[in-house]
């Protein structure tokens, strides 16, 4: 492994592509508001879609991606499956980069002089 700029160690190759392909997987939108919301506490299927506001069966979909990439998990309650994202460090990302994008989009979309230090 080399060593990067500030001391780190470059991950393997392997690790890139797995990395990757976990953010391939929530690359789309939809996948990313699943996400999102299964972040916020597990939910059965059609909870999902209402939340989200997809179809049931893309919904279905989505998550089967998800669940074969080992970003969520499932278990059955009764004739429902409940879906759930069990790595706290997934949670951690895709709460990270939504809020730090929604954050930025706010101080966008204020006036030049409601921002702070910018044209006062």
């Amino acid at each position: 492994m080399a060593t990067g700029v500030d001391s780190f160690e470059d991950p393997s190759a392997e690790v890139l592509a797995e990395a990757a392909a976990a953010f391939g997987l929530l690359a789309s939108s939809a996948r990313l508001h699943i996400m999102w919301a299964l972040a916020q506490g597990e939910s059965d299927v059609t909870g999902l879609a209402e939340r989200v506001g997809g179809a049931l069966p893309a919904v279905s979909q989505h998550l089967t991606k998800l669940k074969l990439a080992g970003l969520v998990r499932s278990r059955r309650e009764g004739r429902r499956m409940v879906y759930f994202v069990d790595d706290p460090d997934i949670v951690t990302v895709v709460r990270l980069m939504v809020r730090q994008l929604a954050a930025r989009a706010d101080i966008v979309s204020q006036p030049v002089r409601g921002r702070r230090g910018i044209g006062a």
